[in-house]
This record gives C-alpha cells, structure tokens and sequence, in this order.
C-alpha cells in the first residue's frame, strides 16, 4: 500500500464513457484503490454495473479492485467477480441471511471479505466473524445513491468499529458523503481507508491531485 490513508475514488461517479481513462487519470493523482459500486436495483433501487464492465476495466489495469455488493444474494455474484479480477469483495450485512457462509466463499476465491454496514446497524452484530474478514465498511449515508450528504452521527460508530478492530488487521473503510471537509472526521475516528465519488470524479480532471490529497489531509 502506497499511503498509511487509502484513498478508493469510486467510479459510480466518473464519466462512464471514459471509464478506463477516468480509472488511469485517478491513478495518476494518487488513488490507492479503485472502489466497484455493485447495485442491483432490488437491495438498492438504482443499477449500476457487473462482472462485464469489470472485467472489461480490469484489462486497463492493475490498481486494487475494491467490490461493493449492494445486492441481494451476494453469494451468487462471488464467483463471477473473482474471474472478473476483484481483489477485494465486500457484502452487506443486512443481505446475508448466512453471512459466515457468505464470507467463506469470498475467502475460498482468493479475495479480501469485507463486510458493509448501513447507518442503522450496530457493529456488535459482526463480533463473531471477525476472523473471517479483512475490511469493514461503515455507510455514513444511506446506500444506493451518490452524492448524499454524510450522516454525523457516525462518527461514534466508526469508533466503535475501531475498537472493535483492535490490533487486527482489518481495514476499516468509511463511504459516503467523503469530502476534504468530512474526512478528518472519519480519520480522527479511526478509519483508515475513505471511499469518495463525487469530490473526486465530479471535478475536472486537473483537479483529481488536489481533491484525493485535501481528502488524506495532506
């Protein structure tokens, strides 16, 4: 890892049709990870991309695929984005009726699990999968639409979450509403690892240095 902070600009909000160009130019300003956010239109009401378009973007690449499955049944989606050249694969709790199970088949595929939360879930229901996973994600706003505004009162959840963590090596990812203004938020709480959309890709590209190094706080 380049930076003790990974930066992971999500590409829901780029330019879809310079996607590939869009993936390099964040590379260049700086990016650790290149964050794939999976929707449905039934877990989430929105639909964004799959395995296709990812394995297309992976031929321009090599940067750290970060998956985010907001999707319902995750577990039949596994197989198809390890072959399409995701690193890590990251569920959501509240879409696992099995999550243990869930998680061993990320890590039978080669991958990171990672496990997402939504605002109105506590991090105590993950206690007992610990060991099985290499990333938590915190949604700091409601899942399925970029742009929101980040929701305060998690902060005290991403320490939670820290202090869950403990000395294991565990990522801990924050998403949504990341700005320049809200990260040292999420960073103070002791998140390592920020996902941002707009206040990346919704600039222009000569501006991508600035706004991935005001959001690691350098």
């Amino acid at each position: 890892m380049k930076n003790s902070t990974i930066i992971a600009p999500s590409i829901l909000a780029a330019d879809f049709g310079e996607l590939a160009a869009e993936v390099r130019q964040v590379e260049n300003a700086g990016a650790d990870w290149i964050h794939l956010d999976v929707m449905d239109g039934n877990f989430v009401p929105n639909l964004s991309f799959g395995a296709p378009v990812i394995s297309a973007l992976r031929k321009s690449t090599s940067s750290y695929f970060d998956a985010h499955l907001m999707v319902q049944h995750p577990e039949t989606l596994i197989s198809d984005m390890q072959k399409a050249g995701c690193d890590g694969i990251t569920v959501h709790f509240e879409a696992c009726t099995h999550l243990d199970r869930t998680l061993s088949i990320i890590n039978d595929h080669g991958c990171c699990a990672g496990v997402a939360l939504n605002p109105h879930t506590s991090v105590e229901n993950i206690s007992q999968i610990l060991d099985k996973i290499g990333l938590i994600l915190i949604m700091t706003v409601n899942p399925g639409f970029g742009g929101q505004k980040f929701i305060s009162s998690m902060i005290h959840k991403i320490r939670q979450a820290r202090q869950l963590i403990g000395d294991r090596p565990i990522q801990l990812q924050v998403d949504g509403g990341i700005t320049a203004r809200t990260a040292p938020l999420a960073l103070a709480a002791g998140a390592n690892n920020l996902v941002a959309g707009s206040a990346i890709f919704g600039k222009k590209v000569d501006e991508y240095p600035f706004q991935i190094k005001a959001i690691r706080g350098e």
